[in-house]
């Protein structure tokens, strides 16, 4: 499903995070959007109230004058033309006449003391209005004697009136009074707003199309302020990944004397000065790790003419006196000693010098197992010590080089031995089907915090007062982890001081597949107990 989106939509997140220009920009234009809204919104309403105010002030200050025009004209009538009908005619019509050219209509109520409402009949009104024009309220404010009165109301017509269209409008009522039967009538004056409608609706627009282009201008010049910023932190970042992958030349490109200027001249400082302390380890690890391979090899030859010599002695041994067959025996075994530590430099040089291949095959790690309990069973028992192998029951193969997999594992068993104080050291083996394991076991004197770690290091050890009985050299382990990076596997160390340890080697089942977990644990069931 994820392969069928848009490229847009399935890298859209990442480049979100990793984008600080497209975050600041996009954060900026969502703000200033929110500025404009708000400031566009309290200008229209301020220009709606100014304008509905003014139009209010206006249509109120006409219908009075409309109202007390006839008011005058009754008066001036009066006695002339008592007949009711006739004086409601007289009144209603010069205001239609005038509503017509000015834009408004006119509703003539019938007489308040009757109580009536304009839906009720006995109204006259301007030709084509809907009554409902007038609003319920609003006719129930002039049930009685009242002053002038207005309201917005919503006006609405059965046919075009010639200067009143339908819509929001105002609506003001007042009272007058007709000689010929001496009762009030309301006069509701009927005005639209379509005017200020329509000057609102333009100054929204032009508010809309002001507002989206000073967005993009915000948008364009956050972009390109941004970039000015953004720019020389990306050409940083290309130059430390390139510095990171080894290509120690590489240096930013300076320009100016700004605050980035400046930041560039100290990183290119920094970087110069990393290079060369870089190349001074190299050329010190290279030294060092020639004099090691040059000094093993030197060495193979006077130590094969001292074999021999101590062979002879040492076969001599039953013709010698007891104090020089001692001196015989120990000369023997620390030559025996000698020469394994000249095999380890020896394959340490070889791992320096990227040397070191594999010759792999299908191998059991249980059969490896077995082998190294054997070998060791000697060296077990002189330390009052059993290894004891969990038998998983099925075979555990993996694709590997048998050799460096049994020294590994005799490196792991005899090391446990050598700190088990007389108690058992465990083999665990397991696989499932991407990686098969060997956990080695002991209930020592453990490890302590962070040695985990340092238990690999060459020549390193935990306590260097303590013996080794087992006459290592300190480079078992740093060789069982280098035949471990060989095969694309894991070996890690757990410890817990007065608990003992526990070293796990995890190998891909086929050679070259990325390791994922291990089907042993690392940390011992028992161990999970007692924590």
């Amino acid at each position: 499903m994820r392969d069928r989106l848009p490229p847009v939509m399935r890298h859209g997140p990442a480049f979100w995070r990793r984008s600080v220009q497209a975050r600041v920009v996009v954060s900026t234009v969502l703000l200033s959007a929110a500025v404009v809204g708000i400031v566009g919104w309290f200008l229209i309403q301020q220009t709606r109230e100014g304008l509905l105010d003014h139009r209010v002030e206006a249509v109120v200050q006409e219908a009075e004058g409309e109202t007390e025009a006839a008011r005058e004209a009754l008066a001036a009538a009066f006695g002339v033309d008592v007949d009711e009908s006739a004086q409601q005619q007289a009144l209603v019509e010069p205001l239609q006449a005038r509503g017509a050219t000015a834009g408004f209509a006119v509703v003539l109520s019938p007489p308040v003391n009757e109580g009536l409402r304009l839906a009720d009949g006995g109204a006259k009104f301007t030709e084509g209005l809907e009554l409902s024009s007038v609003p319920e309220s609003m006719q129930a404010r002039f049930d009685s004697l009242a002053p002038t009165a207005w309201t917005y109301t919503d006006i609405q017509t059965t046919r075009p009136i010639q200067g009143l269209p339908e819509g929001p409008g105002i609506v003001v009522g007042s009272q007058v009074r007709l000689p010929a039967d001496d009762n009030t009538y309301t006069l509701y004056f009927l005005y639209p707003l379509a005017e200020q409608q329509e000057t609102l609706a333009l100054v929204s627009r032009a508010m809309l199309i002001a507002g989206v282009p000073l967005l993009l201008l915000v948008a364009g010049l956050t972009w390109l302020v941004t970039r000015q910023v953004v720019t020389p932190i990306r050409m940083a970042r290309r130059v430390a990944e390139r510095l990171a992958a080894g290509q120690l030349q590489e240096r930013l490109r300076v320009t100016g004397e700004d605050d980035l200027a400046r930041l560039a001249t100290s990183f290119n400082q920094m970087a110069s000065n990393l290079q060369k302390q870089i190349r001074q380890l190299e050329e010190l690890s290279r030294l060092q790790r020639r004099f090691v391979s040059d000094v093993s090899h030197e060495l193979r030859t006077p130590i094969t003419t001292v074999r021999m010599a101590s062979d002879v002695i040492h076969d001599a041994k039953p013709f010698l006196d007891p104090v020089t067959g001692r001196a015989a025996e120990l000369l023997q075994k620390e030559l025996d000693r000698f020469e394994t530590l000249l095999a380890d430099l020896l394959e340490i040089s070889r791992f320096d010098a990227g040397a070191a291949v594999l010759e792999t095959e299908d191998v059991n790690l249980v059969d490896v197992a077995r082998r190294v309990v054997d070998m060791t069973s000697a060296l077990a028992a002189q330390r009052d010590t059993r290894v004891v192998l969990h038998d998983p029951g099925v075979p555990c193969v993996a694709e590997a080089d048998v050799r460096r997999v049994e020294r590994i594992v005799r490196n792991l068993v005899t090391n446990a031995i050598d700190h088990a104080e007389s108690r058992d050291v465990e083999i665990f083996v397991g696989a499932d089907l991407q990686s098969a394991a060997i956990a080695v076991r002991d209930h020592g004197v453990g490890l302590g915090p962070g040695e985990s770690a340092m238990v690999f290091n060459r020549f390193w050890r935990a306590d260097p007062a303590r013996a080794r009985t087992s006459g290592g050299t300190g480079l078992g382990l740093s060789i069982s982890l280098e035949d471990t990076h060989l095969h694309g596997g894991w070996l890690q160390a757990w410890g817990r001081p007065g608990e003992g340890a526990q070293f796990r080697l995890t190998l891909p089942r086929q050679l070259g597949t990325q390791l994922r977990h291990s089907p042993l644990p690392l940390v011992p069931v028992d161990a999970r107990e007692t924590a």
